[in-house]
């Protein structure tokens, strides 16, 4: 196979602006051509974007205005990947639920996928398993997120978007475009006591966003290249990873996920296993100061969080 170079290789991508045409162009497999990608914007240090709204991307392109808050003292609660499913409530759920109503924090973020978007999914159902209906989805979410909602009187309520929430607009735009700006085409018709953006930017040193970096180091990778502590969902995974330079410390944060790890949601892996952990983080601020991230976790079906478990 004759070896593409960069120059091809960004020449074919900016005439067709889309995996599957530069992989038919180049005759080689649009994995190939994500991978590509991929290691170009790295070393490139910016995005070789696509103008197809389905296109999986590795940085979500921003689609609204970073927002960017202070908080002097007080809580951030932070739950990500809940994926609602109808029929479903996870006990991660349960658990934020409780200790939203305990801890009352000054801000509550629903760090991203929130909404699934299975049956609009670019991946093909596992053989002949019956998919929820983008109405029975949104039906799941809008009764999980009153709970929130009723949960979190006083508090802030924003919502990063993650790649699964776009789906539904993605969808949408790319297929009827002519309804743009119909109420009920975006997600923030549907919940509008919730604040979309695509990254929270707290105290100018913590970034709140659904995914930047991935791979196992991810979360050392977000704060090694962003330069400030970063909170993320995206992975499922329930970590925080620290770093020390000589202005401090900050920390790379994975918020895990709101759903149950072997939920329906997760049938497109097949079974494998999976370093996956269902919980939340909650981040206290002192003087302005982020202090050590705490984490909500459930173990066999038991949520538990500063060692004791949580009524729910």
């Amino acid at each position: 196979m004759k070896k593409v170079s960069d120059e091809d290789f960004l020449a074919a991508w900016k005439c067709y602006r889309s995996a599957t045409e530069v992989a038919k162009y180049l005759n080689i497999t649009e994995r190939a051509v994500h991978s590509r990608r991929r290691r170009m914007e790295t070393r490139l240090g910016e995005i070789i974007e696509a103008d197809h709204p389905l296109s999986p991307t590795y940085r979500v392109k921003q689609r609204s205005p970073r927002v960017e808050c202070s908080i002097t003292d007080g809580i951030i609660m932070v739950a990500s990947d809940a994926h609602y499913w109808p029929g479903v409530i996870s006990t991660a759920h349960r658990a934020f639920v409780a200790l939203i109503k305990e801890l009352k924090p000054r801000i509550v973020v629903a760090n991203g996928d929130m909404f699934d978007g299975a049956g609009i999914s670019r991946h093909p159902p596992s053989r002949y398993e019956t998919l929820p209906s983008v109405k029975e989805e949104l039906k799941a979410v809008d009764e999980r997120i009153t709970e929130i909602e009723k949960a979190a009187k006083g508090a802030d309520l924003w919502w990063c978007y993650g790649n699964h929430d776009q789906r539904f607009e993605a969808t949408l735009a790319s297929r009827v475009p002519e309804f743009r700006g119909v109420e009920g085409f975006t997600l923030k018709h549907h919940f509008p006591r919730w604040k979309f953006t695509m990254s929270l930017f707290v105290n100018q040193n913590l970034m709140i966003k659904h995914r930047y970096r991935n791979g196992v180091h991810a979360t050392w990778n977000n704060t090694l290249y962003s330069g400030v502590s970063m909170c993320t969902g995206h992975l499922h995974r329930l970590q925080a990873t620290i770093m020390g330079d000589y202005r401090g410390n900050r920390w790379g944060i994975d918020t895990g996920t709101l759903a149950d790890t072997d939920g329906d949601h997760m049938h497109y892996g097949e079974d494998d296993p999976k370093n996956h952990c269902s919980g939340f983080a909650v981040l206290t601020f002192n003087k302005g100061r982020l202090l050590y991230p705490e984490f909500c976790s459930v173990h066999d079906g038991v949520p538990f969080f500063r060692g004791k478990e949580v009524k729910c």
